[in-house]
């Protein structure tokens, strides 16, 4: 299975400046606090605990930048990429004035980095397109980002329900972001882990500018 092994921890950072100066491409990912994203981003590293999984959904308060290796297979002459957890959004129990700063930071980091080629969001299909979901799927195209997302938790519906979530995605989808493609993910049953990671390193092997 291809996945973005060998991920490495680079930094964090509370604000743009803090961001690494260089020119590797970067892909972002999004999502409810409780839609599964750090479980997603280890899962698609081969790594367990890269993005720490916290009972307290929230918890991911900074941008967290990791260092990952393009599969050959899927991108000749393989290059690194970085992959940037987002803070989760829709942190109820996390302080108010926590939550104002997070706008900023994370608007700009979409709205600006030059090194950013997409936007995974993480949904949970028994949850997709929320209103927090589709405000992020606005904010997205407003800025130019294409974006790709995850229905994770397939596992939890059966093989048909799954599917019609995913259609249904898929019919809304066009009016929301026409730049935004969507599958099928569950991390216990590995489904969609490989199509995933092939749209990425697709993301991330393009140049940047």
């Amino acid at each position: 299975m291809n996945t973005f092994a060998g991920a490495t921890f680079v930094t964090s950072a509370a604000e743009q400046h803090q961001c690494p100066a260089d020119d590797v491409p970067e892909v972002a990912f999004a999502g409810r606090s409780n839609a599964g994203k750090s479980s997603a981003l280890n899962t698609l590293c081969g790594h367990s605990g890269l993005a720490r999984v916290s009972r307290t959904p929230g918890r991911t308060q900074l941008l967290n930048f990791f260092e990952v290796q393009i599969p050959a297979a899927l991108a000749p002459g393989a290059r690194k990429g970085r992959l940037v957890d987002l803070p989760g959004y829709g942190f109820a129990q996390v302080a108010r004035d926590q939550r104002r700063d997070w706008g900023p930071v994370v608007g700009g980091f979409l709205q600006h980095r030059p090194n950013l080629r997409g936007i995974v969001i993480v949904m949970d299909i028994r949850h997709a397109l929320a209103d927090q979901d589709r405000q992020m799927l606005d904010w997205a195209r407003h800025c130019g980002r294409p974006c790709h997302l995850l229905l994770t938790k397939a596992d939890k519906l059966g093989r048909n329900a799954a599917r019609q979530e995913l259609m249904k995605v898929q019919r809304e989808l066009p009016a929301l972001h026409d730049g935004a493609s969507v599958q099928l993910f569950s991390v216990p049953a590995r489904t969609g882990v490989d199509e995933a990671v092939a749209h990425i390193a697709g993301w991330l092997a393009a140049p940047v500018g």
